[in-house]
């Protein structure tokens, strides 16, 4: 698939959320930090979300990056397991997670 395409079907599912959420582009570029014209872009496919925007819209939006990229829905719940522990070990439970999955795929 093309880059653009991605980009479209990206912002589809970014509209989707914001939808469900019952929020307004202009709620969702202050809940980013961008401006409501560059939010409108990105929701068009016309611009691309920073790895740092990425990460608040995991956080902000409580969106899982998996579905968001792919529109795959695996790993959502392993994501909301993983949210439960604090900051810090977080990381070591996605790192066990993916580890576990390698040993599955045996």
């Amino acid at each position: 698939m093309a880059a653009s395409g991605l980009l479209v079907e990206i912002g589809d599912r970014l509209r989707m959320r914001r939808e469900e959420l019952g929020l307004t582009q202009k709620d969702v570029a202050s809940l980013l930090e961008i401006s409501e014209t560059f939010y409108g872009e990105i929701e068009r496919g016309n611009r691309r979300l920073s790895i740092e925007r990425l990460v608040l819209v995991r956080d902000r939006m409580g969106i899982n990056l998996t579905w968001l990229l792919s529109g795959e829905k695996t790993g959502a719940v392993m994501e909301g397991i993983v949210r439960q522990f604090p900051g810090d070990r977080q990381e070591r439970m996605e790192s066990l997670a993916r580890n576990l999955a390698r040993l599955c795929q045996r």
